[in-house]
Formats: C-alpha cells, sequence, structure tokens
C-alpha cells in the first residue's frame, strides 16, 4: 500500500500547486513516517492499522500518520549524528522528515500507538510589476 499512498499524496499536494521538488520532499517524508509506522510502531504486525490522513490547512498541506503500536518518546532517541552513530544503518527517519517538511509533530493519543503530523506551507509566488509604463519609469 505504500505505492498506493504515494500516489494518492502526490495527486493532491499537486492540485493544491506543489512544485515537484516540494512534492518530492513531502513524498520522502511521508514514506518515512509510514514505514516506521509500519516497522517500529506496529512491529510489522499485520493485525494493526497504519492510518494515513491528508488536510489541506489554507496556507498548505498537514498529513498525519497512525499507528497502533505501543508509542514512543522521540526525545529519548540517540542522536543520528553522534558519532557512534554515522555508521548505523537506520535512525536517520525523524531527522529527514524533520530536514523535509516545514513542521514535524508528535503526539500519542489515548487509543495508543503514535502519531505523526507533517506540515509543508506552499511558497507564495512574488508576481513582477511591469514598469515599462511611462508614468511609473518617470517616478513618482
Amino acid at each position: 500500500m505504500l505505492e498506493t499512498a504515494g500516489a494518492v499524496v502526490d495527486q493532491v499536494a499537486k492540485a493544491v500547486g506543489f512544485d515537484e521538488d516540494s512534492r518530492h520532499d513531502i513524498l520522502a517524508a511521508v514514506r518515512e513516517s509510514l514505514v516506521n509506522a509500519i516497522v517500529h510502531g506496529n512491529r510489522g504486525d499485520g493485525a494493526r492499522r497504519v492510518t494515513l490522513d491528508l488536510a489541506l490547512d489554507g496556507g498548505g498541506l498537514e498529513i498525519r500518520v497512525r499507528d497502533e503500536g505501543r508509542g514512543f518518546d522521540p526525545n529519548r532517541l540517540p542522536d543520528p549524528l553522534a558519532l557512534e552513530n554515522l555508521c548505523k544503518s537506520s535512525g536517520r527517519g525523524i531527522l529527514l522528515m524533520k530536514a523535509l517538511m516545514d513542521a514535524v509533530d508528535f503526539r500519542r493519543p489515548r487509543s495508543g500507538g503514535t502519531e505523526v503530523t507533517l506540515r509543508k506551507r506552499l511558497a507564495r509566488r512574488v508576481e513582477s510589476r511591469s514598469t515599462s509604463s511611462p508614468a511609473s519609469a518617470a517616478g513618482p
């Protein structure tokens, strides 16, 4: 279902107006969050679900990924940039999500598990003004 989830997220992000680079960042962060929910949250238990919710928030996109695992404290994770962790094959997913998104928040719902909220704002486009008219060329 990772491919299907990715396709849906990409289509929504494109419809909202994100450019290709931003959509790539969003997809990488969402994929990392989904894999974390499956592998670390639910510990690969096929009977447990992972939920993906998308919401438009005026200035961008909010994505929530929720698992049914035991939950964790993100503040207690080892520093992925510490010398002893640099050669490990895992442990940089949250760092990656934070680098690619504008905001990443973690919450432990009362029902259990972990909910990760990823937010990406749309870049505002600046429209150039034409200065070719005689009044603007002469100045005030």
